[in-house]
């Protein structure tokens, strides 16, 4: 522990930053080994995902506002709905996520669902399903994977 604080010390991290990290983590992890029953998630990985956007079916982009803004999957018949909030306690469960998905999609339609890496998706996935919704896939990789495989991608001008 002594390490890790020094650590980050020096590397200008404060202890409560670190701690909303950690504490971050295990939730996630947690949460993750509470509800490993996956059984009816598809994870399909981005060229898949791509194709089924292409075909019709909706994105959904569960990242945070402020991650959507620096830089998301470049297709049409998206949009950006969180499944998370960054707080200052760390990252919390947006409270409305199946509501706000409920005003813009059917039960019936065709889903893609993705974020930053492709953890959140699965939970969104699982909450999506759990809610009724009927055909909904989980991007595996998420948007890192996206713009690593080289597809499109739009970021704010100043970045381009």
């Amino acid at each position: 522990m002594i390490i890790i604080i020094t650590y980050m010390s020096i590397m200008g991290t404060s202890l409560q930053v670190l701690r909303t990290r950690v504490l971050t983590i295990c939730f996630l992890l947690f949460f993750a080994l509470c509800s490993s029953d996956e059984a009816g998630i598809v994870t399909v990985d981005v060229h898949a995902a791509n194709q089924l956007i292409s075909s019709g079916h909706r994105f959904i982009d569960v990242r945070t506002e402020e991650e959507f803004k620096k830089g998301h999957v470049d297709v049409q018949n998206s949009v950006n709905i969180p499944y998370m909030f960054t707080t200052p306690q760390g990252r919390v469960k947006n409270p409305t996520f199946l509501e706000q998905v409920s005003s813009v999609c059917q039960k019936e339609d065709h889903l893609v669902v993705g974020c930053q890496s492709g953890v959140r998706s699965v939970y969104a996935t699982k909450d999506l399903l759990e809610a009724g919704f009927k055909h909904v896939s989980n991007m595996g990789g998420g948007y890192i994977a996206w713009a690593e495989k080289g597809l499109s991608v739009k970021k704010p001008e100043a970045e381009l």
